[in-house]
């Protein structure tokens, strides 16, 4: 029929997070931490992309934001390095799920991320989207 426009497929969205953290928190829990803090929390790809405490306070909060989407409970316990953030060549944030939240990731049907990370001198903030 003329006139009717067709609604395309839309993605259903799993779960939604969003996090934000002051860089003097960062700094804190980096000096609490026992031993060095960026080897307990990112992976070895991870680090070499992150060059400031800005970018540091943002991967952090893009791994809590994706934690909150797959609907976990956020803890000290958390598998951290089974949460990777990597950077797409255009600079766009992307999830890669290793371990327990890869497992988890399938079971919920997730197929798809949108991830943005943002920051300042003072704050960074991120938000995860996960799509069926």
């Amino acid at each position: 029929m003329k006139g009717i426009l067709a609604v395309p497929d839309t993605p259903y969205i799993i779960g939604y997070g969003l996090e934000i953290v002051a860089t003097a928190e960062m700094r804190t829990l980096i000096e609490q931490a026992r031993g060095d803090f960026t080897i307990q929390y990112f992976r070895a790809s991870e680090r070499s992309i992150m060059s400031g405490i800005q970018h540091l306070a943002g991967r952090f909060c893009a791994k809590k934001a994706i934690l909150k989407a797959l609907g976990m409970e956020l803890n000290r316990q958390a598998f951290w390095l089974d949460i990777e953030v990597q950077r797409l060549p255009t600079g766009e944030p992307s999830v890669v799920l290793h371990g327990q939240y890869r497992e988890l990731a399938n079971c919920l049907g997730i197929a798809k991320w949108l991830v943005s990370i943002t920051h300042v001198a003072d704050y960074a903030a991120a938000s995860a989207i996960a799509l069926l």
